[in-house]
């Protein structure tokens, strides 16, 4: 077998077999096959595709390339959950201690932000002394003892599909479903969970930006996760404006703690009782799903959510008192107010712009080695739909480095869109796919 061969027979459209796929794979991260024919062959993907068959083995191969965790030492049934990223997206840490509050084990390992989506582990660390660094003996003790544990991936999870992605970030191959679908249930069946909930997310802020081609993503993993034996439920959510209303490392913690006191913004708390009641239905902890939006609203009307965020900080070396006094979260205090220039409702945000805007602060990276800063971001005022009077404040920005402010401010001005007509409301869950 050559690469030569498998390039063109992929290039002809005609179908793989494990073994090819299994070959070029296997020889690119051994180094026996070069970066030019891997990247030849993932252009010959990007235009022919692949089928389900195919989806799979690639999919089974990258993720069989490094670790595989046993969760099974883990009483329960283990449902993990992963966005597809967006702007202001801090569900986890938000659904991560209410669902493990409903007692269903959270073992949740998470990534770093790139781009302007942000990441769960970034948001974490801007917690004083919180450790998402955990030896897998910890990580498994914390989850039997308090039923929950939120880590940084480790090194060699999916080490083909690290490399794999790295490739095609440099060669204008991200945006095929198959790529994307396969990259994304590699890392989902080696974390080890039984379950797996996916927030797919559409809009301006999204990777997809419309319903059509983020509905075939999603039925792509779902099929992905099926074939692997694991009950899987994807949710098309809306990403055409920001989630809640803060963007940015520290200030998201901070918006997540008032959301599990029950004063978070409508939006967010809404999207984590939906993803978490998937999440309880999965894991055989409510029967059906309104009974497990019952279940869930109440964890956080009991303060019970809130108590297992507090213990989640504790057992991972952070300062519990984080909870109760946000300010120890060192937000930057450094400001600059962007107000509206006429009269209107807000007809349309775009996302992305505003995810943009905050990583020009600081809060994101371009690439991924860079360090960014946990103190700033962006907090909104208005959102698509509310009226607004000339003068009045839009957002916030929350700065350190004044030279990086201009920018800043003319992306996320680009970003409102403000008419006399109110805009049609949109479905935060635009449908189900299972």
């Amino acid at each position: 077998m050559r690469p030569y061969d498998v390039i063109l027979k992929k290039r002809n459209n005609v179908k793989l077999s494990k073994e090819e796929i299994k070959y070029m794979v296997m020889g690119f991260i051994n180094g026996e096959i070069p970066d030019y024919q891997m990247a030849a062959f993932l252009m010959a993907v990007y235009f022919r595709h692949m089928d389900e068959e195919e989806r799979y083995h690639l999919t089974e191969i990258m993720a069989k390339s490094g670790d595989m965790i046993d969760l099974s030492v883990i009483p329960g049934i283990k449902v993990d959950k992963h966005s597809t990223g967006g702007v202001g997206d801090k569900t986890t840490l938000i659904l991560a201690p209410m669902v493990a509050s409903c007692g269903l084990p959270v073992a949740k390992m998470s990534g770093r932000g790139l781009g302007h989506t942000g990441g769960t582990i970034d948001k974490l660390e801007s917690i004083p002394g919180f450790k998402t660094a955990l030896s897998e003996e910890d990580f498994m003790s914390n989850v039997k003892r308090h039923g929950i544990a939120i880590v940084g991936q480790t090194a060699n999870l999916a080490p083909a599909d690290k490399k794999i992605y790295a490739l095609r970030d440099v060669t204008a191959t991200i945006d095929e479903i198959s790529l994307i679908a396969s990259s994304i249930m590699s890392k989902k069946l080696a974390a080890g969970a039984d379950g797996i909930v996916l927030d797919v997310k559409v809009g301006s802020g999204a990777f997809m930006k419309d319903i059509s081609s983020a509905t075939d993503l999603a039925r792509a993993m779902v099929d992905i996760g099926k074939r692997h034996g694991k009950e899987t439920v994807a949710l098309l959510t809306d990403m055409d404006k920001p989630l809640g209303l803060t963007i940015g490392n520290a200030l998201e913690v901070e918006e997540a703690i008032d959301t599990l006191k029950g004063n978070g913004p409508k939006d967010l708390e809404e999207l984590c009782v939906e993803l978490g009641a998937q999440m309880l239905k999965i894991g055989k902890i409510s029967p059906d799903l309104d009974s497990a939006r019952e279940t869930l609203r109440n964890s956080i009307k009991s303060g019970k959510a809130l108590e297992k965020f507090r213990e989640l900080v504790e057992i991972q070396g952070g300062n519990p008192n984080v909870i109760d006094d946000t300010s120890l979260l060192n937000i930057s205090t450094h400001t600059r107010t962007i107000t509206a220039t006429r009269s209107g409702y807000i007809y349309s945000m775009d996302a992305e712009k505003i995810g943009i805007s905050s990583m020009i602060l600081g809060a994101g990276r371009i690439h991924k080695g860079d360090k960014i800063d946990l103190s700033v971001g962006v907090k909104l005022t208005k959102k698509t739909g509310d009226f607004v009077k000339a003068g009045e404040t839009l957002c916030t920005l929350y700065y350190n480095r004044e030279e990086k402010l201009k920018e800043s401010v003319n992306m996320i001005q680009d970003a409102y869109t403000i008419k006399d007509t109110k805009p049609e409301s949109v479905k935060l869950v635009h449908g189900v796919v299972q």
